[in-house]
This record gives C-alpha cells, sequence and structure tokens, in this order.
C-alpha cells in the first residue's frame, strides 16, 4: 500500500491526513496519508525514502517549507519564485517540489467574492506560507502589500524575492483594506496583541490557521464590525491540488469536506 504524508514541527494541529485520507477512500486508492513531527536533521532522510519510493509522496508544512529545497532535483515555478514547498512529488526519477499554497489562497478568495483588485494588504508574518499568499496577491492587483513580522529581518529578507514589499516595525498598524495573520498565533488560543480598534469596518480578516476555527484575531476582527474568514478553504484547496499531482484525480470540494474539518 502506497503511503503519504505530511511533514512539519509543530503538525498536531495538521488536519491533512483525516482530508487526504477522506479522499483516497471516496476515490477507491489504495494508499494511506500520515503526519510526522520531524527535526530538521531528519528531513533528507525521508526525502531519499521519497526518492527509493518508500514513501509515495509528502507533503510540507512550517518550519520545513524553504528547508526541502536543496533535497530536491527541481522546482515547479510557482516553488521557484516563492522559494516555498508544500508538495513533494517523484516523476521520471526526480524529486520535484512543488507550490500549491498560492493556488489554495487564490481559490479561497474567489470563492469569498472579495476583489482584491486595488486593495492595500496587510500582512502579519514572513515565513511558512507567507511568499505563497504575496505571489497569489500580486496576481489579483492589490495596490500595496505591507509586511509585519516580530522578527524585522526575516520580513527583509522577502524583499529579496518581492522588491515591492513595505516592510513595517512590528506594532506599527497602517491603514488597510485586508489584514492577513500569517503567524502561528492563535493556535493555541494566543492572542497578537495589536490594536485594530481604529482601522474602521468592513474591512477583511483572514486567518490562515484553520484548527480552531475561529481565532482571537478572527474574534476581534468580527466584534469591531468586519468581514472574518479562517484558512479553511485555503487549506482544502491548497490539498485538493497535491492530490491531483500525485494521483491524477481532482478531488470533491464542497460544503461536505468544509464539514468535515469543522466536526473535528
Amino acid at each position: 500500500m502506497k503511503k503519504y504524508l505530511v511533514i512539519g514541527n509543530p503538525i498536531g494541529h495538521s488536519l491533512s491526513p483525516k482530508l487526504q485520507n477522506y479522499w483516497l477512500k471516496q476515490n477507491n486508492i489504495k494508499a494511506v496519508y500520515d503526519k510526522i513531527k520531524l527535526e530538521e536533521k531528519e528531513i533528507e532522510g525521508i526525502i531519499q525514502d521519497i526518492k527509493k519510493q518508500k514513501i509515495a509522496g509528502c507533503n510540507v508544512t512550517v518550519p520545513f517549507k524553504k528547508k526541502v529545497i536543496p533535497f530536491l532535483d527541481k522546482l515547479s515555478i510557482q516553488a521557484e519564485q516563492t522559494q516555498s514547498v508544500n508538495t513533494i512529488i517523484f516523476e521520471n526519477g526526480n524529486l520535484i517540489g512543488h507550490n500549491t499554497d498560492s493556488f489554495g489562497f487564490d481559490k479561497a478568495i474567489k470563492s469569498l467574492n472579495f476583489n482584491m483588485k486595488g486593495k492595500k494588504v496587510l500582512i502579519l508574518g514572513a515565513g511558512g506560507v507567507v511568499p505563497s499568499i504575496v505571489f497569489a496577491i500580486k496576481k489579483m492587483g492589490v495596490s500595496e502589500i505591507s509586511i509585519s513580522n516580530r522578527t524585522k529581518q526575516k520580513a527583509e529578507n522577502l524583499k529579496i524575492l518581492f522588491k515591492e514589499l513595505n516592510i513595517l516595525e512590528w506594532g506599527n498598524i497602517i491603514n488597510f483594506d485586508v489584514v492577513i495573520n500569517a503567524t502561528s498565533l492563535g493556535l493555541n488560543n494566543e492572542k497578537i496583541n495589536l490594536d485594530f480598534s481604529k482601522v474602521g469596518k468592513n474591512k477583511l480578516f483572514y486567518d490562515v490557521i484553520y484548527n480552531p476555527a475561529e481565532t482571537n484575531f478572527l474574534k476581534e476582527g468580527k466584534k469591531l464590525g468586519n468581514i472574518t474568514e479562517n484558512g479553511a478553504t485555503m487549506f482544502i484547496y491548497q490539498a485538493s491540488k497535491a492530490f491531483k499531482l500525485w494521483h491524477g484525480i481532482e478531488p470533491a470540494v464542497n460544503f461536505e469536506t468544509l464539514k468535515l474539518l469543522k466536526n473535528d
């Protein structure tokens, strides 16, 4: 039986196995999908197992999306431009790194019927999924992208990939139309401790975290009269793209799929 997995640290919160195993069963594919918490020194061994086909394919989550790149043979265009890999496949003797996060974010925003064109976007955080989000929103025609990260240097490093970024000191809240929490703050019920009280109403507060479904960041956004959305739809769409890369089948993305995550 083929084995697939997601690697990361931490990994306990990941619902990838629940979703991927649901799709495997739905499509009568004889395979199993698991999650493994890794230390950085163990990455090379896991990736070699994919090359030997002991493992058929792999998803990658924080903090390893960039760290897996040196062990791969090729990158997709999105993975190359974002320097971020979240899906690894073995094809024609090569380990290929893909980025399906940009696709996932694009589809999630479109499903909201929210027009990003000309909008000012503030992103909190600079690691993990941030390059993928910047890649996606640039294509949507936003007018301005600002990034604020607790470690400013990490945000500055992103300017190497995306010259047009505006880097802010952590705690500076500028006027925005959309604010995206791409930090891990909220995974364990933490508060971000930034003051959004003067930003006005009807802005989009988006959190890439999907488990828990409503973080303190989203609760505050809602309380202030804003539109709020968690990362569940993005997560599902990036996973569906990974599933198609591995199995050549487009899995069903519908109300049942969302319910699967909400029932966790």
